[in-house]
């Protein structure tokens, strides 16, 4: 009988529960979690395609050392930013996050601008394949990033909608930080990658 009355009562919690969004909270957080952890996963591999990159372009931008330098300063300040794909970042924390990755983001843009001027650089295998390399990664965070904007209104949303906003508070869910929207355009601009390939045709000389 006890086990019976047992059962009933974990019965009538669960129902309880989820009537009250106790399981949907569960699901969202989750899903900010992982989305989370995939968003970091592609800003990593970014950083870890950067000495690479410089390395590859330091024999040819002799003339370019400041762009390096800040492109070296701002991978630099990205991995000073203590964050973990295992745990959520506070709101300073994340807001710390974005602007080390923004600041990594111009770098690498100006950097690519700079190669430009370079032909020899253009040709290079190696920085040929570590380009195609960055454009893919950045559109992979851009997909990761906005996966993870979505997650996160999504669950901010239901913890502050009623019935659920009760539930919340009572098992201590609170909203969550999200990325704020200053510089998005600029912090979500996937870097171009543009090489002239086409072959050039030397144009008649103009009679005098």
């Amino acid at each position: 009988m006890k086990r019976f009355l047992s059962l009933i009562s974990v019965f009538l919690l669960s129902t309880v529960l989820a009537g009250c969004g106790y399981n949907e909270i569960q699901t969202l957080d989750e899903g900010v979690k992982a989305s989370w952890s995939e968003t970091l996963n592609q800003y990593q591999r970014r950083a870890d395609l950067v000495p690479q990159l410089v390395s590859s372009v330091n024999a040819y931008m002799v003339n370019e050392r400041e762009v390096l330098t800040e492109v070296t300063n701002a991978r630099s300040r990205v991995g000073s930013v203590q964050v973990s794909a295992d745990k959520l970042p506070t709101g300073e924390e994340l807001a710390q996050f974005q602007a080390a990755q923004g600041q990594l983001t111009s770098a690498l843009s100006r950097l690519i601008v700079v190669s430009e001027n370079y032909p020899q650089l253009k040709a290079d295998a190696l920085f040929r394949d570590l380009n195609v390399q960055l454009e893919g990664t950045e559109n992979r965070i851009a997909t990761a990033r906005g996966r993870y904007i979505k997650e996160v209104q999504g669950y901010n949303t239901l913890i502050r909608t009623f019935p659920t906003l009760i539930t919340a508070k009572i098992f201590g869910y609170d909203v969550k930080p999200n990325f704020g929207v200053e510089n998005q355009a600029e912090i979500m601009r996937v870097p171009e990658v543009k090489f002239d390939v086409s072959p050039r045709v030397n144009q008649p000389a103009t009679a005098q």
